[in-house]
């Protein structure tokens, strides 16, 4: 992806990525491939670990995405409404201390260029657009991973602190996702990943929601891009990584369960 300054973009047609979900791929095969792109992330995330430490809990109807300009969706849109089973509402945050840069600046670095922030052997970013100016809402991104699915998304909002993007046909998640940063009072910088999803398919459910390998693949990747995040402020981070993962039951047709869940 193209920072303010970068070369010029290539434009990116999301048919190709929608065309492989559609090719029939068995689930074992899927499995398998996603266990080889864990495996190349956890090896890279044990040559240098950092601290995780993991909240999983019950959420509730205040978990659910953000809402979205109508201005902003169209059929290409892939909202929390049209997954399957639970949504996930997932924060990473990690605490950076000494920042050379400001919540802003830094902000502006990712969404000028979100390929600094991931990691460079699981998922690349490519732009669908050829301005050099910083995203806004209605630009659009390809997300490449190792697995068999990539992950087309685009901007819905964008203001100083934060970046969020929503996904689009083809994407392995239904739902949206948030970078943003605070500066804090003591001189630190907060800088979190927040996700409001829920699996594609019924396919994408099984390795995300019952087998978890899929979840386990998004954990290492976000943990990785938060500690990109502290060195691209020029700081370090400070006892790791917080991940808090909020579990919402989603009744079928989108219609939210009662709640909360009646006792058996």
């Amino acid at each position: 992806m193209n920072s303010a300054a970068g070369s010029r973009a290539r434009p990116i047609h999301p048919d190709a990525v929608e065309q492989a979900t559609r090719s029939g791929r068995a689930p074992v095969r899927l499995a398998l491939r996603w266990l080889v792109g864990m495996g190349v992330m956890a090896y890279s995330y044990l040559r240098e670990p950092v601290p995780i430490h993991r909240v999983e809990e019950c959420g509730d109807p205040d978990d659910l995405a953000p809402p979205v300009s109508d201005a902003l969706l169209d059929d290409r849109s892939q909202p929390s409404e049209s997954g399957h089973g639970p949504l996930f509402r997932r924060r990473f945050r990690v605490v950076v201390d000494q920042p050379d840069a400001s919540a802003a600046e830094l902000v502006a670095r990712v969404a000028g260029d979100l390929t600094v922030l991931l990691p460079a052997e699981v998922a690349a970013v490519s732009p669908r657009t050829e301005s050099r100016a910083l995203p806004g809402p209605g630009d659009e991104f390809l997300v490449r991973m190792p697995g068999p699915w990539d992950g087309p998304v685009r901007v819905v909002h964008r203001d100083e602190g934060r970046m969020r993007l929503a996904t689009l046909r083809g994407h392995l998640e239904a739902g949206q996702i948030e970078f943003r940063a605070t500066d804090a009072e003591d001189g630190s910088l907060v800088f979190e990943i927040e996700t409001w999803a829920r699996p594609a398919t019924a396919t994408v459910r099984l390795l995300y929601t019952d087998l978890r390998l899929a979840k386990e693949m998004q954990l290492y990747t976000w943990v990785r891009s938060c500690e990109a995040a502290a060195d691209l402020a020029g700081g370090r981070v400070r006892d790791g990584v917080d991940v808090l993962t909020r579990r919402v039951e989603i009744a079928p047709r989108g219609r939210r369960l009662p709640w909360p869940p009646p006792r058996r």
